[in-house]
């Protein structure tokens, strides 16, 4: 095998459009191989011992060089290649945004007896993203969950949840999140300050947030894609029940962490989906 690579997005999602051009140090070309659908490159050509420059290249995102040793097995092994979205630190064009609920998803995850973990989402939620035209810490966020749509897969389980030991949605349908102010912190990551309404209480909550790019869909539109976590403290929000073992040990953890996949389509409302 001549040369060995896997591409991929700072998320780790694969690059499969990716194309690897490999220059001698005169600067002649010496391969080019294309990934995979995985985001793999696998090329049998064998090159000969020696320094060589490896250049990634793929459309929307920015080409990343480095260099490789092939040794007198005339292989290189270039390894894992991550790129980075082209245009920096900008966001989706100005202007209003839709959550597309059908091609995101919220979910959650929280320590199960000390030993596992329990994974839940919701399935009923909407949002809207205002991207401001000038300043773009002062675009806006503001979402709504349904409370009740809490899906963990186990349905005992799932009515503990909506009972007033936990979300208790009979008095508090709806789960809220408005932005207060954005900051960058990275080439595509922002940190998105907001308030979180659950249960009655109101608390700051921070988001990381991951600009995934901007792209058309199949429906004539346009869509943006983002990813976004953070932890959150039950007893922030006053879901202070817990049942403890024997052996000391919580049956449900704590703290819980959300996993955010947002797609946005351009415009007030949704088209098609």
């Amino acid at each position: 095998m001549g040369l060995t690579a896997r591409i991929r997005t700072r998320d780790g999602w694969a690059v499969s459009h990716a194309v690897v051009t490999v220059a001698d140090m005169t600067g002649v070309q010496v391969l080019r191989a294309e990934a995979d659908a995985e985001g793999a490159v696998r090329d049998a050509t064998p090159m000969e011992p020696g320094a060589y420059t490896v250049i990634v290249t793929a459309v929307g995102y920015a080409p990343a060089a480095s260099s490789v040793i092939v040794t007198a097995s005339r292989r290189a092994e270039v390894g894992s290649v991550t790129l980075a979205r082209q245009g920096g630190t900008e966001l989706p064009p100005p202007g209003p945004w839709t959550v597309d609920p059908v091609h995101s998803s919220v979910a959650a995850v929280a320590q199960h007896l000390g030993i596992s973990s329990v994974h839940g989402r919701f399935t009923e939620f909407s949002g809207s993203i205002e991207i401001a035209p000038d300043d773009v810490t002062k675009s806006r966020v503001e979402a709504v969950i349904r409370a009740a749509s809490v899906d963990t897969g186990n349905g005992m389980r799932d009515g503990h949840l909506k009972s007033p030991d936990f979300l208790d949605v009979e008095r508090f349908p709806e789960i809220t999140f408005r932005s207060t102010g954005l900051t960058a912190t990275g080439s595509d990551r922002w940190t998105v300050h907001g308030e979180l309404g659950m249960r009655g209480v109101v608390r700051p909550v921070d988001l990381d947030l991951a600009y995934l790019g901007t792209g058309p869909d199949p429906w004539g539109g346009t869509r943006a894609a983002f990813r976004a976590t953070t932890e959150l403290h039950r007893e922030d929000f006053a879901m202070n029940y817990n049942q403890v073992l024997q052996a000391g040990i919580a049956a449900v953890g704590t703290t819980l962490k959300v996993e955010l996949d947002v797609q946005a389509v351009q415009g007030e409302s949704l088209a098609a989906v």
